[in-house]
């Protein structure tokens, strides 16, 4: 598996900097940027939330080798086109190491505060459908003309095209998500721990049967919140069992424990994993916690 970074978006610039240097300087596969303008919940007003896209084309000016990507862009936040332009740009400055994550969008509090319409899942499931053949249309053909429910296009272009961008959906809902994903992703992320990615991977192999395309033929990623922790640890003990109260997906405990829960995502199927920073802490505590995870367990996979 591939290991990649994704630094919170509830940071300085500076912050976020850092961290991609750190990532770019010790070998991890990527960065990842969320897409998101304000917290989620009521404490969301006032924690400062840089653009997504903006971080994304600024880190891809300053690095040469880590994969950039948005894990993902709300598609209720900006038409379909106007992001393919956007991704196309940020792939020209990264020299060809972007890619395009794209979700459905959800947050409750940011449509409300920007007055942006968020529609009920089946229509903003069937926004998304349209979207990607709007973003398979631009960045494969000359001229796009799309006649959709929600998008409509008239000879439209996008130049340059990247070389081969790929398009990454996040989601992991089992009826319709997985359906889209299956028809017209490259790449694929949901959160999980490995009992769920194993799940998920089986139904999403059957909706791969229904239109015969193979399932390997799409990369996998997923995330959890990760961190090495000693015996005795009481202040680390308390934090996981909040976040495991929370419903959050949690690998918190020895460096033997995060190494046999990383196998058993690779059985999965998962091709690469995310590590949130989320939870880390900051400055010096989040690199060194980082680098546990990278020098006790990332190491040792071979």
């Amino acid at each position: 598996m591939d290991f990649s970074l994704w630094p919170v978006g509830s940071q300085p610039w500076q912050d976020t900097l850092e961290a991609t240097e750190y990532a770019e300087r010790t070998g991890w596969h990527g960065v990842w940027v969320a897409d998101h303008f304000m917290a989620n919940g009521a404490e969301g007003v006032g924690v400062p939330m840089n653009e997504c896209m903006a971080v994304l084309a600024a880190l891809a000016s300053r690095t040469e080798r880590v994969r950039l990507g948005s894990m993902v862009l709300g598609n209720t936040y900006r038409h379909p086109a106007v992001v393919a332009n956007q991704a196309a740009t940020v792939d020209q400055i990264s020299g060809g190491r972007f890619v395009l994550g794209i979700g459905a969008g959800w947050q409750v509090n940011e449509h409300e505060a920007y007055g942006i319409e968020l529609p009920r899942p089946r229509d903003l499931l069937a926004r998304l459908d349209e979207a990607c053949q709007v973003f398979k249309g631009l960045l494969t053909q000359d001229r796009t003309d799309f006649d959709g429910k929600y998008y409509q296009l008239t000879g439209a272009p996008l130049e340059p095209k990247p070389a081969a961008m790929p398009l990454l959906i996040g989601g992991a809902g089992e009826k319709v998500t997985l359906g889209i994903v299956a028809k017209y992703a490259d790449e694929w992320n949901h959160w999980s721990l490995p009992e769920v990615a194993a799940h998920k991977g089986e139904v999403f192999r059957t909706h791969c049967e229904k239109i015969g395309r193979d399932p390997a033929t799409v990369r996998r990623s997923t995330q959890a919140l990760f961190e090495v922790i000693d015996p005795g640890d009481t202040e680390a003990a308390e934090r996981r069992e909040r976040l495991v109260a929370a419903g959050r997906p949690v690998v918190m405990g020895s460096a033997e424990e995060l190494l046999d829960t990383f196998g058993r995502y690779a059985e999965a199927g998962i091709d690469e994993l995310l590590v949130p920073d989320v939870t880390l802490g900051g400055g010096q505590r989040r690199i060194d916690a980082l680098e546990r995870i990278r020098e006790e367990v990332i190491a040792k996979l071979g």
